[in-house]
């Protein structure tokens, strides 16, 4: 049993006239107070964020005032600890102070000095927790940003969902092509929320054999089917407390999907061949690389099953829809590969950004990912399916006419620049060995824009 959030005072004296005599003061001050008699077991109440005070007395049986001090430090080494000393235990009080005790009191004082002191711990206790809140987030910003990289509009929108729903207890339904990073989104999720201690499952519904799929995922008792002689636990109860990642949803049956319908509107799970309802502690994230209505009205998915997961959809963009995201993610997987190989890394040159930039991505940011890997490993960069034939296009071959190819080029070739880290208009002129007014003139023949505003002549 954990102490009320709302209880600001938890006050701890072996004398009950005492205690009674505090608590009364305290109480009328419109403070929310918790009367002990010991202080055994206290901290085993407390959550870390707990918002409140302690008050003990320093001389109690059984464990003591610094005792309780030295635990409660312990779990949370900034909750304020105010202490009350006897007549005589001015020099362990000192000791207390200096093993972290907010202030101490020395009996008989008087009621506004311990109002003043409880008042003044409850307002540095309320800026440590806003504090460690604040951190928190941007501890979760940053490692949001370090897992989808990109500053792309559409990135900036999926980052500020995650962080959202994160916190929250819905299933959420994941759109998005193959290998555009479904299960980054999903582990996210997890992390970033409460059951971040618990497991994360992760199973490809489209890659089970018909056969096994129920067993898998709602488990088994022995004798169940033939083979079946001993029990199993399903992934659904094996990610209890947790997190279960269905990827390829549209692949299950239609019979598995009544099942799991059934399994989301009840939070329970029955292994085959038994008869016990297993009550379930889990959050569903499901994922698809089709659309699903469409699928419901063809009749190959459960309409039901599309509304009850279709509460809290999250769309990842493709990647040929993030324009610039494909050279800073390009970098940052080479420089991973680099790293990983023992490699210096190596600089994209203007014509391979240009190519980059190019290229429309059929495998999204899993193929980007490998030609990120080859390049680090010093081989060409070359890419599928650029050209009309569906060939190969290396940054040595650029289909079209020569005009065509000159403005491509040049257009490709001023949104590398502007994709990189430049401060102003002019620092990209100066990359590009151009005056200012060519590259303002440039930029409107291209229809292309300047991310920054702080310098734009």
């Amino acid at each position: 049993m954990t102490i009320d959030n709302r209880i600001q005072v938890v006050l701890i004296d072996d004398d009950p006239h005492l205690r009674q005599a505090l608590g009364q003061t305290l109480d009328l001050a419109g403070l929310k107070i918790l009367p002990l008699a010991e202080a055994k077991g206290l901290a085993a109440q407390l959550e870390r964020d707990w918002p409140g005070v302690v008050v003990s007395d320093i001389r109690m049986p059984g464990m003591d005032g610094l005792e309780l001090l030295s635990e409660l430090h312990a779990q949370d080494p900034e909750l304020p600890v105010l202490l009350i000393t006897g007549h005589g235990d001015v020099p362990l009080a000192v000791q207390a102070m200096r093993a972290g005790a907010y202030d101490f009191l020395e009996k008989p004082f008087a009621s506004d000095a311990l109002l003043d002191s409880v008042r003044r711990a409850l307002a540095l206790r309320r800026l440590v927790l806003d504090n460690r809140s604040l951190r928190l987030a941007l501890s979760d910003r940053n490692e949001l940003s370090a897992r989808l990289v990109g500053q792309s509009p559409s990135m900036l929108r999926l980052r500020e969902q995650i962080g959202a729903l994160a916190a929250t207890r819905a299933d959420v339904l994941i759109l998005g092509e193959t290998g555009a990073g479904k299960e980054v989104v999903a582990r996210a999720l997890h992390d970033l929320s409460a059951r971040r201690n618990g497991p994360f499952v992760a199973i490809n519904a489209g890659a089970l054999a018909e056969s096994v799929v129920e067993s898998e995922l709602f488990g088994h008792e022995p004798g169940a089917f033939t083979g079946a002689q001993k029990r199993r636990i399903g992934k659904f109860e094996f990610a209890n407390g947790g997190t279960l990642f269905l990827d390829e949803i549209e692949s299950m049956s239609l019979d598995v999907q009544v099942k799991l319908l059934r399994l989301l509107q009840e939070r329970v799970v029955e292994r085959l061949g038994g008869n016990q309802l297993i009550p379930l502690d889990i959050r569903i994230i499901a994922a698809t690389k089709e659309d699903l209505r469409q699928s419901a009205d063809q009749g190959r998915f459960r309409a039901d099953l599309y509304y009850r997961l279709n509460v809290a959809p999250l769309r990842i963009p493709p990647l040929r829809e993030r324009g610039e995201d494909a050279l800073v993610l390009f970098q940052h997987f080479a420089d991973e590969a680099s790293a990983r190989h023992g490699l210096p890394p190596h600089e994209l040159q203007p014509g391979q950004r240009a190519l980059l930039l190019r290229h429309t991505w059929p495998g999204n940011v899993r193929e980007l990912q490998n030609a990120a890997e080859r390049f680090a490993l010093g081989l060409e960069l070359a890419l599928d399916n650029d050209t009309p034939d569906g060939g190969r296009t290396s940054v040595e071959v650029i289909s079209g006419g020569l005009s065509e190819q000159v403005e491509n080029f040049e257009k490709s070739l001023i949104a590398a620049e502007l994709a990189r880290s430049h401060s102003s208009v002019r620092s990209v002129a100066e990359a590009l060995g151009i005056p200012r007014k060519t590259l303002h003139d440039k930029l409107r023949k291209h229809g292309l824009s300047f991310a920054h505003t702080d310098d734009l002549d």
